[in-house]
């Protein structure tokens, strides 16, 4: 594509040298410049891409979108916002490859990945070739690629998006961040349904305040356009439960669906009957009603459910279809998943990280829990402080043992982590490990028959990050490790009063 042709896409833009090279690629990070490429100067937190721009030249760079003038020997394209710039042009050179798919996308403050993964089982089931993005990983019909952020910058997502349509992928679903959406990273991304979970406290130390949080995801359903048509009409799926929705609706010209369980929605849960193995309910819906049976737990998991197939309904995957894949569903990794290696108390990672993931988790534990109910949980450095102490309260609340650890301190000391955390239940009864791998061990070495151990926080992550230092942690694997311990240490105990030598 020459780069004139790709220009034409910008309403200005302004060219500081002569020529009208063919643009091959075009690259957001000087190191992967090369001939031909476009290169786009963006600025980040840390780094500013326009210190980068004669590095990318010299690598082969045929041109340069910038915000300021730059003394180059290519044509340097001056424009206000390179953010703004870059979503636009990644969409006109991959094609515009979300008019290719059936996008559903997904935003709230918990539930978006599960939600996510539910949509594309219900999908596959129904024989669509499927392509997702989200927190754990991208996935183009099989195969898994690394993310490492929720919602990729707008050049990696249109990338992706035009992988999928070359793969024959027909229906992509995705998470949605308020980061992304409040930076512009899902400009040019054409959803055909936009799906809202919940809005509880997160992400403040970004937005500032509760408000600007909600307008940001609000942007998603504002964005579903203001035209009715009928060869590809546009769907806004909202938890009636959730009183942002309500503000929602009246952001967006979509067709509206709700589900809930405890307001009249559309889309309701009724009769829910909840054990330690699975949940029932009876499934009314516009297109019918139905009797679920489900291996997950929980009644945010029947949230997650309604939600989930809700987006399928308005999709056109028939009723019958989608439940029959929604109970066939075992969860997703780091999302309430029982770690067991025969041990006689439960052991359930989850990646609540919010007060009210956590509080919902904790509930969910309490109503089949025999026993004392353990609780491991941290909270993240260099994020919204304020949610801190109530974190700690609700781990005291809800668990017997509740156990204040570390989770991804980042910058931050951790031991002035855990001091926000138990400002919050002074005199109040908890343990704390600046170490989380102890606090771990600790919970499995005082567990007893009947008990439940619950260590929250990081769920699917396999990495601990201590300043700028990033370590192998996966907390399935380390309750594995405290569990098998156990196991040794009672073996030994054994062979030792065997030989008289008890210890």
């Amino acid at each position: 594509m020459k780069l004139t042709d790709l220009l034409s896409h910008l309403p200005i833009g302004n060219l500081s040298a002569a020529g009208d090279p063919e643009i091959q690629s075009v690259e957001m990070d000087s190191r992967k410049a090369g001939k031909g490429s476009l290169f786009i100067c963006i600025k980040g937190y840390t780094v500013d891409g326009h210190d980068f721009a004669e590095q990318a030249v010299n690598q082969g760079a045929s041109a340069v979108i910038a915000e300021k003038p730059l003394e180059l020997p290519v044509p340097v394209i001056i424009v206000p916002d390179t953010g703004r710039a870059m979503a636009v042009l990644a969409d006109a050179f991959y094609g515009q490859p979300t008019g290719k798919l059936h996008l559903i996308g997904v935003t709230g403050t918990n539930g978006k990945t599960t939600v996510s993964h539910l949509i594309e089982q219900v999908m596959q089931s129904a024989g669509k070739k499927t392509g997702m993005i989200g927190t754990m990983y991208i996935k183009i019909g099989d195969e898994i690629q690394g993310v490492r952020n929720t919602t990729p910058e707008s050049l990696t997502l249109q990338k992706t998006f035009r992988q999928m349509a070359d793969q024959g992928v027909t229906n992509a679903v995705m998470e949605v961040s308020s980061h992304a959406l409040h930076m512009g990273r899902v400009h040019g991304c054409d959803y055909d349904v936009a799906v809202f979970t919940n809005l509880t406290q997160d992400h403040l130390d970004y937005h500032g305040s509760m408000e600007s949080y909600k307008q940001a995801k609000g942007l998603l359903f504002s964005q579903l356009g203001n035209t009715f048509n009928r060869e590809r009409p546009k769907y806004a799926v909202f938890n009636q439960d959730d009183p942002a929705a309500e503000d929602y609706k009246k952001m967006t010209a979509a067709h509206l669906l709700t589900y809930g369980i405890d307001r009249k929605a559309d889309v309701m849960a009724e009769e829910i009957k909840m054990t330690s193995s699975g949940t029932s309910f009876k499934l009314v819906t516009p297109f019918g009603t139905r009797c679920m049976k489900l291996k997950l737990i929980g009644k945010f998991s029947v949230y997650n459910v309604l939600a989930a197939i809700s987006a399928c309904l308005v999709s056109g995957i028939p009723l019958e279809e989608a439940a029959a894949a929604l109970e066939e569903a075992e969860g997703v990794r780091g999302r309430f998943e029982l770690v067991d290696a025969g041990q006689p108390f439960a052991v359930i990672v989850d990646y609540a990280h919010t007060p009210d993931s956590l509080e919902n988790v904790l509930k969910t534990v309490r109503q089949f829990a025999a026993g004392r109910v353990f609780t491991v949980i941290g909270c993240g450095g260099d994020r919204d402080k304020t949610k801190r102490p109530l974190m700690a309260q609700i781990a005291v609340n809800y668990a017997d043992e509740p156990i204040f650890t570390s989770d991804n301190p980042r910058s931050e000391d951790p031991q002035m982590i855990l001091s926000d955390m138990e400002k919050g239940v002074q005199n109040s009864y908890y343990h704390s490990f600046v170490n989380r791998e102890q606090a771990i061990y600790f919970a499995a070495a005082n567990a007893r028959a009947g008990d439940v151990v619950l260590i929250a926080g990081k769920g699917h992550e396999t990495y601990q990050q201590i300043g700028d230092q990033v370590f192998d942690f996966d907390d399935r694997e380390i309750a594995l490790q405290a569990i098998s311990s156990l196991k040794i240490g009672k073996e030994a105990v054994k062979h030792n009063k065997a030989d008289g030598s008890e210890q």
